[in-house]
């Protein structure tokens, strides 16, 4: 007699590619839409922690890979959604607002968790740009919910705000705040304010523009708040220099793959039958970490600590670079 042990293998805890159905397609702004999608088999969607993503799969061959925030709180949904802006550059996102309309199906994977917020904070400050206001109403979500409190600051251009309205009937909740900003100089003159008057236990959060981000780190580190404190999650990165050639040996194998300048060694590595899961290419999302055993990083990623990074012992193949590494692969 066999035993069927499946217990937690329950539909409701599914995270891998499966095909989700559109149940909703909203316009927000001009630019952004609001898509919600539920488990084609009925399933119950799996619940997430607040700051998640989905992973979408885009284009006509449905190849590519998107990550979207997830925009609830997470506990025990009922739908997953997403808000996208549409970038114009012919990417997964113009795609899903020129193809995807209600009804249709879409593989998703997830959710994942990159932007949790710290379990035992006495407080938040929560930092969100235009279009990177998705997770940070999530985390608002997630601590309205639990009675919580939050300090909400989100910038963003006259009549292109997506979620305002959600926010706005947010801080109406015991212990939210919302401040909203304009401009680039009201926005600095509000986070030097809030990051000056938040109390002990406080973590912050940002998501938003590179300018953004680094304004609001400058600003973190000037207030004096521990870096342990201060969290982002960025959506784009710049692009990184060429860097020079270098060499990395397979552990498992001892082969020699040489990386030339200009490409990645995720890239060198794939070419040599060496395949590495990622995403976002980026530095930004962590997908593509790989442990080495020895050798120099040059680390450019955005997703390591500093701690992480002393210890030498991972990099994000898909931007960092090194020398004679050996990466346990």
């Amino acid at each position: 007699m066999t035993a069927v042990l499946g217990a937690h293998l329950h539909g409701g805890y599914a995270t891998a590619t499966r095909p989700m159905r559109v149940v909703a397609v909203d316009a927000l702004t001009a630019e952004i839409s609001h898509f919600r999608f539920v488990p084609a088999d009925g399933t119950p969607p799996t619940p997430y922690q607040p700051g998640s993503h989905l992973i979408v799969s885009t284009g006509a061959d449905g190849v590519r890979r998107n990550a979207y925030s997830l925009t609830g709180d997470g506990l025990l949904p009922t739908s997953y959604d997403i808000s996208v802006l549409r970038r114009g550059a012919g990417g997964g996102s113009d795609w899903l607002h020129d193809n995807v309309s209600t009804g249709d199906l879409v593989d998703v994977e997830g959710p994942r968790s990159m932007f949790a917020p710290v379990l035992d904070q006495r407080n938040a400050l929560l930092v969100a740009g235009g279009i990177g206001v998705t997770p940070v109403l999530s985390h608002a979500r997630a601590i309205a919910r639990d009675g919580g409190c939050a300090d909400v600051v989100y910038s963003y251009r006259p009549g292109h705000a997506a979620h305002l309205d959600d926010l706005r009937a947010l801080a109406r909740c015991p212990g939210i705040t919302l401040h909203e900003t304009h401009r680039v100089d009201a926005t600095v003159e509000t986070l030097i304010e809030r990051l000056a008057c938040q109390p002990l236990g406080t973590h912050a959060y940002a998501c938003g523009p590179a300018p953004l981000l680094d304004a609001y780190q400058a600003l973190a580190s000037e207030a004096g708040w521990p870096a342990a404190r201060v969290h982002l999650e960025r959506f784009t990165a710049p692009e990184p220099d060429p860097g020079d050639p270098f060499t990395a040996t397979v552990s498992s194998t001892g082969a020699k793959v040489e990386v030339p300048a200009g490409v990645s060694l995720l890239q060198a590595l794939a070419d040599h039958g060496v395949a590495v899961p990622n995403l976002c290419r980026q530095g930004v999302c962590g997908e593509c970490r790989i442990p080495v055993r020895s050798g120099t990083i040059t680390h450019r990623d955005f997703v390591l600590t500093e701690a992480e990074r002393a210890a030498g012992n991972s990099m994000l193949c898909c931007v960092s670079r090194g020398v004679d590494i050996e990466v346990d692969l």
